[in-house]
Parts: C-alpha cells; structure tokens; sequence
C-alpha cells in the first residue's frame, strides 16, 4: 500500500523553509501532494496561479511530489486522493502548541490521519512566508538588495515574485 501525504499550506509566498520539508517529506512518502490550501476569506500578496507557478518551479526537481489546490477542508482533499499522512512543519514552540490543536480536530474529522511534525532545518527557523512579505513590501525584491531574498526564496522563484506584485 503507498503512504501519500499532504503538505499543506497557503504558500504566500514558498520559501526556503517550505522547500526543505518538501524535500524531507518526499523521501519518507511514495506520494506527496503540496496542497495550496485556497480560503476565499483571506487576502493573499499573490494569486493562487501565481503561488501555484512558484511551488511547481521550486518542486519540479522532486519527483514524487504533485501540487494541487483545493478550497475545503485539508482532510477532505486527504479522503479523495487516499492520503493518511498531514505533513506539518516545526518551526518553534508557538507552532507545536497550534500544530497539535489542528491535529487533533483533524483527527477527529479523519480518524485515520496520521499528523507528522517536521521541525525545521537551523537556517530556516526564522524564515516564514510573513518575513517575505514584509521585505518585498518595502521594496527589497527591485533593488540591489534582491541578492538578500536568496537566504529566504528558492532562486527558481525569485524572478516571480516582482513580477507577480
């Protein structure tokens, strides 16, 4: 029987930081779906396309990863595809504390779903799609500071994210 995962998230933008659990994930799972999690009440920096493009060009090296998104409940898109596995990244103590509440109301939602806590590599513990935002709101994408956004972005999207503004 295949363990497919899902690795979920709105994704505004991708980071390094998301990149690095994708690819742990991805080497403890035959299948992994990176899920845009789409909620129609929250306001995003980037489109769905846009954040979709970004997570496909920074994934495309990873072959047993699918990017999809959906606009219900994660473990709703987890019953449809056959996935028994939510990968969470961990970045500190303030996310396990949230991180195990989802969990459990997933749980209950999903009996058989299974919530695997990720934490996150050193160099990505204060890299957060929040942070980016931030810089690129201030303008750091269109100067000679862009070479900053390396140590927070894939390179493979860097050029999106000024032109997707």
């Amino acid at each position: 029987m295949k363990k497919i995962a899902v690795f979920a998230g709105s994704f505004d933008p991708f980071t390094l930081g998301h990149l690095d659990i994708v690819r742990r994930a991805a080497a403890l799972f035959d299948e992994l779906y990176v899920l845009l999690a789409v909620n129609a009440s929250k306001k995003y920096m980037f489109s769905e396309s846009a954040r979709i493009e970004m997570i496909r060009k920074a994934v495309a090296g990873v072959p047993n990863v699918k990017v999809e998104s959906f606009d219900g409940l994660t473990v709703e898109f987890m019953k449809r595809v056959g996935a028994k596995f939510l990968v969470r990244g961990i970045r500190g103590s303030a996310d396990v504390e949230y991180e195990q509440s989802v969990a459990w109301n997933n749980k209950v939602l999903y009996p058989e779903c299974e919530t695997v806590f990720l934490s996150s590599a050193p160099e990505h513990l204060m890299v957060s799609s929040t942070v980016v935002r931030e810089l690129l709101k201030v303008g750091i994408a269109n100067g000679e500071d862009r070479s900053k956004l390396a140590k927070y972005v894939p390179a493979e999207i860097e050029p999106l994210l000024t032109n997707t503004l």
